[in-house]
């Protein structure tokens, strides 16, 4: 029996057979749901988390309540791009986890790369 894949899954798993994270470039994967987005970074090779943020976090999780869902992201891509400079992070791979580059993942990846991040 054939097990039926959105369209986002579909693309999830093409993205993840050609990227992956190492310890010089991290991956930066992204997800969100209705009314949140979080993103993290990982060393693949480790199993590991490095860094990790989102409109749920201690140091958003007010300001994120004021503007638009947009406005979040760009908090979030800001916040972890901070974080990720503070730990000696400067390159990672962006990974868009299915999602379409548009909107608030678009967003997110423009702050981060406003932020100092190079991918």
């Amino acid at each position: 029996m054939a097990l039926k894949l959105s369209s986002r899954e579909r693309r999830k798993f093409s993205i993840r057979n050609k990227i992956s994270g190492t310890a010089e470039r991290p991956r930066l994967s992204v997800f969100r749901t209705a009314g949140h987005i979080y993103a993290q970074v990982i060393d693949d090779e480790t199993g590991t988390t490095l860094a990790t943020a989102g409109t749920l976090s201690p140091d958003l999780r007010e300001a994120a309540k004021d503007g638009t869902k947009t406005d979040s992201a760009k908090k979030v891509g800001a916040l972890i791009a901070r974080i990720c400079l503070e730990k000696k992070i400067e390159k990672i791979v962006f990974d868009r986890n299915g999602y379409l580059y548009h909107g608030r993942v678009k967003a997110l990846a423009e702050a981060a790369r406003e932020a100092g991040l190079k991918f």
